[in-house]
């Protein structure tokens, strides 16, 4: 399916406090109904563009610039993981939520890797859906319980060891390891900020230095470290 993207660009005055999105799926039947449930029963999100393809998905996230976009995995022309990586690239600020049909979907590791923030399988509930992109809005990762495992169960290549680990924690300055330890409690930008009386951008450029700090992308990654991180920083206390 390759129809022009559907699009509305919201007046700014008009969207004070509301999550603007983009639903990139070409199952039209599937993208119609998840639009007017979320319009209908969340009032603080608007869906601005709805594409049919990942080429679509990045044409319409620069123009749009959304706080989320709802990327289905396959798509014709270019899939959900090629566009992911390329408007991450583009647009770090928008958040990705990756929705697929299968709970063992190849595309779990890849999709993460190239930027995602979170993994859900499109059989939720509409209900969950609708509380998933708050949380992904408030920094949060999300994914699927049915993929948890394949997702965990990283290549070994990929895996540091706890001595890697430890030296690179090293690196982080006092403050760094303060907001570190509140994401390994799944605490939210939200959260972190009010526990340290920060603004909330400061919590995301202090999660922006330690993801570099770790060679890591996301917060899956900084999970998969999580017993050996806090390992490490119950002893430095």
């Amino acid at each position: 399916m390759t129809d022009a993207p559907n699009d509305t660009l919201l007046d700014d005055s008009e969207q004070h406090g509301v999550i603007r999105i983009i639903i990139a799926d070409d199952q039209s039947l599937f993208v119609e109904g998840l639009r007017y449930i979320l319009e209908a029963r969340a009032s603080d999100m608007r869906v601005v563009a709805t594409v049919a393809n990942g080429e679509q998905a990045i044409e319409a996230a620069e123009r749009l610039q959304p706080d989320i976009i709802l990327m289905d995995v396959r798509m014709p022309l270019m899939d959900g993981v090629e566009a992911t990586r390329i408007i991450h690239q583009r647009l770090p600020g928008c958040r990705i939520l990756m929705l697929t049909t299968f709970p063992d979907d190849e595309y779990v590791h890849a999709a993460l890797r190239s930027g995602a923030v979170g993994y859900l399988l499109k059989n939720r509930p509409l209900s969950e859906l609708i509380h998933s992109i708050r949380a992904v809005r408030n920094g949060i990762m999300l994914i699927d319980p049915s993929v948890a495992e394949t997702l965990f169960h990283a290549p070994e290549e990929d895996r540091k060891s706890a001595e890697e680990i430890e030296s690179l924690i090293a690196t982080l300055t006092q403050r760094e390891r303060e907001v570190l330890y509140l994401l390994i409690q799944a605490h939210d930008n939200t959260q972190i900020a009010e526990s340290l009386g920060v603004a909330v951008q400061t919590v995301r450029n202090y999660t922006s230095a330690i993801y570099n700090k770790l060679h890591i992308a996301n917060r899956m990654d900084l999970f998969k470290m999580m017993k050996q991180i806090r390992f490490y920083l119950d002893r430095h206390e």
